[in-house]
């Protein structure tokens, strides 16, 4: 644990001295820069609670992610699940009006079952014509992308309005405010603690766990592979769905044109970045979005760029994933060495398969 907290902390640490390079070679302050984005997107309780607004969509499409690719199958299809998931709210919103304490469940619920229905069609493809889902759910996500659009465009498009979108649902759909303070990041804790025990703490995350790191191990251990790989899309389908229609509840409360942006392509570079860790995907989707919420202000402030902040979040994933095994064979090797200076072995002795046995086992 403190390995990995050590790896990813210096790899975000690096990718921030990088992008204070980059700054200062275009003639801007690193320190003026960081602290307008840190301060914009940290320094009031405004501000906080914008950061962990954006920040929802972020994490549960890093979950969807990091507990697919966790667990075996390649699910790259999170950007049309959160469509998916979004349009199924709009049309509960749209044409079901219960009072509120109803209301949000069922459009909570709805919203997954959208994202879990168009994982299931990719399971289904790969269980009846053994089609790999990392085509399938890619091909889906274009698929959402032009559907998603037909439909707010000419079924569901608002009369008078300017460019393609949905009336808004019902209010008893809107998800509550406390001041600033939005709701839907009560949801998304809820739903991280309930993936983490899952996933931890269960038999059924156990056998998910094994499965994606040997599935024939698993297989010959008795795990049932294909059982748990639908088990796992539709959960993670779920997921993505989740995100879809908490944006919708939180904020415009209708499906515009473009309301997907990048939060489910995010979502699956947290996941990347967090090695598929589900406490790790918290903390950057936490992480990322302080960044892009912070970014408006720096650009403000000091005239940066925003864009600069998509460089240096591409910086972070670059350095993390790919400094992570540098790093850790570098903690192996101290450890390793500590070790046997602890047993009063002289360093010219140390042999170098011991070194690699002793990283084995760490």
């Amino acid at each position: 644990m403190k390995r990995n907290l050590f790896v990813n902390l210096a790899g975000v640490l690096i990718a921030m001295l990088l992008g204070a390079i980059v700054m200062l070679i275009q003639g801007y302050n690193p320190a003026e820069t960081y602290g307008a984005l840190f301060g914009y997107s940290l320094a009031n309780f405004y501000s906080f609670s914008t950061t962990l607004r954006n920040a929802v969509p972020l994490i549960l499409t890093g979950l969807s992610a990091s507990v697919a690719f966790a667990s075996g199958p390649v699910n790259l299809g999170q950007p049309g699940q959160f469509l998916i998931g979004a349009i199924f709210c709009v049309i509960g919103g749209l044409y079901v009006d219960l009072p509120p304490f109803l209301m949000i469940p069922f459009l909570l619920l709805l919203s997954m079952l959208g994202g879990a229905f168009w994982s299931g069609i990719a399971a289904l493809l790969k269980k009846f014509f053994r089609m790999d889902e990392f085509i399938t759910t890619l091909m889906l996500n274009m698929i959402a992308d032009y559907l998603t659009y037909w439909a707010i465009t000419y079924p569901l498009f608002e009369p008078r309005a300017n460019h393609p979108q949905t009336p808004l649902i019902t209010k008893n759909g809107f998800m509550p405010k406390w001041g600033n303070f939005n709701t839907n990041v009560i949801v998304m804790l809820l739903v991280f603690f309930v993936i983490w025990f899952i996933f931890n703490r269960t038999i059924a995350g156990y056998e998910w766990r094994i499965s994606g790191k040997n599935s024939l191990f698993a297989r010959i251990g008795g795990v049932k592979i294909e059982k748990n790989y639908l088990s796992v899309m539709l959960l993670t389908g779920a997921l993505a769905g989740l995100a879809g229609g908490l944006v919708i509840m939180s904020g415009p409360h209708r499906f515009i044109k473009g309301l997907g942006a990048n939060y489910a392509w995010d979502g699956i570079m947290i996941a990347m970045v967090a090695n598929n860790g589900i406490t790790a995907t918290l903390l950057y989707g936490l992480f990322f979005s302080i960044l892009q919420t912070g970014s408006l202000g720096m650009e403000l402030i000091t005239a940066v760029p925003s864009e600069l902040i998509t460089v240096l979040q591409a910086v972070i994933v670059l350095v993390v994933v790919a400094g992570r095994g540098y790093f850790e064979l570098m903690i192996a090797k101290i450890a390793t060495r500590r070790k046997l200076k602890d047993r009063d072995i002289h360093p010219q002795f140390i042999d170098q398969n011991a070194i690699n046995r002793e990283d084995t086992k760490l």
